[in-house]
């Protein structure tokens, strides 16, 4: 049977209608053993959406729950539940792949400290996918432009075209909503969380380039499963202890003296902040970024 490269829905019947749809943009085919005959773990904790996939030698089973900020705690039994429904160990996986990001900066270390000590206890490699790109995948469009909330007013932005492949016209950036890179001409399906958070500044930025915008997707072990599987087939993963998070951003809060400059409209955050004179009695809780 042959595996087509481009989506996830050539492995199972219920994506099939989906993947016809696609046929125009003229997918490539591979017919390399190599590529159904892996085992891959896949784990992505980039968001509030904690999941876990197994690529089992062409074919696809995943688990998700929406984890807020227990995905250390929920992640484990996740990928236990997934390799003894398959009657798996550990020691039968050839790779572990993870969202590497950008994302929560907490969940980023999650799914990579666990695929490190995985990868480790099989001896096998490590594979790190974009969690941007992962969500350009998930979309099933030619064009893609992705972006995640990344709070204090900021996104985390990458625009993908497919090619025969993917292929960056942006690669992963930290930029304000407004202040987005320029697409190239042509249509563009917006996807992530950023477009449900800054929609307005985001279609004003990309107005007449945006064929649809689909706010509700995210990063998912799935995609980073489908993309690994063409990454290690092509000889592109690396060892454990060389596994590492793709942060973009350096920082995870505003100081004091920024708060006032970069922090977002009153309406796009909590109304319930405590004013400059009040912090010192009731300091607001940073979030997990």
């Amino acid at each position: 049977m042959l595996y087509l490269r481009l989506r996830s829905g050539a492995i199972t019947s219920g994506f099939c209608v989906r993947l016809l749809k696609r046929l125009k943009f003229g997918f490539e085919i591979l017919d390399h053993a190599a590529v159904r005959q892996l085992k891959i773990l896949a784990l992505d904790t980039s968001t509030e959406l904690c999941s876990a996939a197994l690529w089992l030698d062409g074919e696809l089973d995943a688990r998700e729950i929406v984890a807020g900020q227990r995905h250390s705690e929920l992640l484990l039994p996740m990928i236990d539940a997934l390799l003894l429904t398959h009657r798996l160990k550990v020691a039968d996986l050839d790779g572990v792949a993870f969202g590497a990001g950008p994302g929560s900066f907490t969940g980023l270390r999650i799914a990579c400290g666990v695929a490190q000590g995985i990868a480790f206890g099989a001896g096998v490699p490590v594979v790190g996918i974009g969690t941007l790109l992962a969500l350009a995948e998930l979309s099933h469009a030619p064009r893609a432009v992705c972006c995640l909330d990344a709070r204090m007013g900021e996104i985390y932005h990458a625009a993908y075209e497919y090619r025969d492949g993917w292929h960056a016209v942006h690669a992963p950036s930290l930029c304000m909503p407004g202040a987005a890179p320029e697409l190239p001409q042509g249509s563009w399906t917006g996807c992530g969380n950023g477009f449900a958070v800054y929609r307005e500044a985001l279609e004003r930025r990309y107005a007449g380039r945006l064929a649809g915008v689909r706010a509700d997707l995210a990063p998912h072990a799935r995609e980073v499963a489908v993309l690994a599987a063409i990454e290690f087939q092509s000889g592109n993963s690396i060892a454990a202890e060389h596994a590492a998070p793709l942060y973009v951003r350096n920082k995870i809060a505003l100081r004091v003296d920024e708060r006032g400059k970069t922090m977002p409209r009153v309406d796009e955050r909590d109304k319930t902040m405590p004013r400059a004179d009040e912090r010192g009695k009731s300091t607001p809780r940073v979030g997990k970024r």
